[in-house]
């Protein structure tokens, strides 16, 4: 599930009348469409006008600079750069930063359970960063080990570009399991220029001209008091952009003829399981889709872990996905970095959130055997041969066909083998990569800007590592 909307974010897809098809400029805004059926129900809500219409996203950029920022610690000399509080970097294979002797003890009431618990913690803050373009959005994501027992918390503060700071916010409360805490996202965060919605810092009024000029993240890492138990966090990084308002992009040029064997998986198979992780079926698009790319690069769920699905449902590894990404607070599986987050509890695996800037890019990506997950919205006009409209809904890129188009693991599908789709590349690219739209009734809505999933191995090959660093990421 994308978050096209907001408080809930949930994906609701249904089939949408057609609407009358304008030709227009590339770069100019559309005609209102015609009347046609609502794509959701209930979920074209005041973020939507907040997030995207209400902060203007009216900056431009500098047509040498990208307007997106991505930036990770990731290495021991990185975890050395950082100020830390009863926290030590480790090195090795994979370098993190864990407990050493801890800072203190607190407390913490559990929103979802209503549980307080004492716990040990340590604090690692890192360096300011300064993004190459200020920035109306800026996403955390990051990748942890958190045995039982343990858990993180990542915050961002930042100073904006009239001077003033923001408050450390909280990007999100973490652990792999479900045992010691619910994973959580926090609301009601702001301080009247920027808001959190769920995962993403957000600008209210970039209209203003009001950026995030640089941000620092802070680690708290938390353990049962009296033991020798600590998370582990291997990657820390967040993407801040400023892309510019439209409802139209820039058409690419087809330059790559490939696709990769991705396993197809269905959410609508799903549908009305287990409502406590929001019911599968249309609400699962992210965690079935963020499955795929796991198992594509060789995770999958054992026996053991897998034991408590119901032995009756197809799939149970897309179960786990759903179980394991759910955000109790948004109250669904759409949070985007708890989906990173959950592809790199597997062995061998990391993830990040990012955006990226054409098809071009995900050429690249896919040209090296990466795949990615992007999250678009859309009528059912917009989209050609998707038989449905969608606030925000989570898809697999997985290759192109020789004419340019996007082939796609669309995981709303009504089983797995009708999952592979081969949507139009102009069609696909100006859904993903714009940032407003008009819903069925004709109100201006926001897009996701090129937001993506990428989950690509711990130690990737030269070819990798080179697409990977075009795209911004390293």
């Amino acid at each position: 599930m994308s978050r096209a909307e907001q408080p809930s974010r949930r994906t609701v897809l249904t089939a949408a009348a057609s609407v009358a098809a304008a030709a227009v400029a590339q770069g100019v805004v559309p005609a209102v469409p015609a009347a046609a059926a609502p794509e959701t129900d209930a979920d074209e809500t005041a973020w939507t006008e907040t997030r995207r219409t209400g902060s203007g996203r009216a900056g431009r950029h500098r047509a040498d600079t990208r307007p997106i920022d991505y930036r990770s610690w990731t290495t021991y000399s990185d975890w050395k750069t950082g100020t830390a509080k009863g926290a030590g970097a480790v090195a090795g294979d994979r370098p993190g930063v864990v407990i050493g002797t801890p800072a203190g003890t607190t407390s913490y009431t559990d929103p979802h359970t209503g549980t307080t618990a004492s716990w040990e913690y340590a604090t690692w803050t890192g360096p300011v960063h300064q993004p190459a373009v200020p920035a109306t959005e800026t996403i955390a994501s990051w990748n942890a080990d958190t045995p039982a027992g343990t858990w993180i918390k990542v915050e961002l503060h930042g100073t904006y570009s009239d001077g003033t700071e923001t408050p450390w916010y909280v990007m999100g409360r973490w652990a792999a399991g479900d045992q010691d805490i619910k994973r959580t996202s926090v609301d009601g965060q702001t301080d009247g220029k920027s808001t959190i919605w769920t995962d993403t810092f957000a600008i209210d009024d970039a209209t203003t001209g009001l950026r995030l000029t640089s941000y620092q993240l802070r680690l708290t890492l938390y353990r049962k008091p009296g033991t020798k138990l600590t998370p582990t966090v291997w990657r820390l990084g967040a993407m801040a952009s400023d892309i510019p308002d439209r409802f139209t992009v820039p058409a690419s040029t087809p330059g790559l003829a490939q696709e990769l064997k991705v396993p197809r998986y269905s959410q609508e198979i799903h549908k009305g399981q287990y409502p406590e992780y929001d019911n599968g079926g249309e609400a699962w698009c992210s965690p079935t889709s963020s499955q795929m790319i796991v198992e594509y690069w060789g995770g999958r769920p054992t026996a053991a872990q897998l034991a408590w699905v119901d032995p009756s449902y197809t799939d149970p590894q897309v179960c786990q996905a759903a179980r394991y990404t759910y955000d109790y607070q948004y109250g669904g599986c759409g949070n985007w970095p708890f989906n990173a987050a959950y592809a790199s509890t597997y062995p061998d695996l990391q993830g990040v959130i990012t955006r990226l800037a054409s098809l071009t890019d995900l050429e690249t990506l896919i040209a090296a055997g990466v795949p990615a997950i992007t999250s678009q919205s859309f009528l059912a006009s917009e989209l050609t041969g998707a038989g449905y409209g969608t606030s925000g809904h989570l898809m697999t890129v997985i290759g192109f066909t020789p004419a340019g188009d996007v082939i796609a693991n669309d995981p709303f599908s009504a089983d797995d083998d009708a999952v592979r789709r081969v949507y139009l590349r102009r069609e696909f690219e100006n859904i993903w990569l714009r940032t407003k739209r008009y819903n069925a009734s004709g109100k201006v809505v926001s897009g996701t800007g090129g937001v993506c999933y990428l989950y690509f191995p711990v130690c990737p090959t030269q070819a990798q590592l080179k697409a990977l660093a075009a795209v911004g990421v390293r």
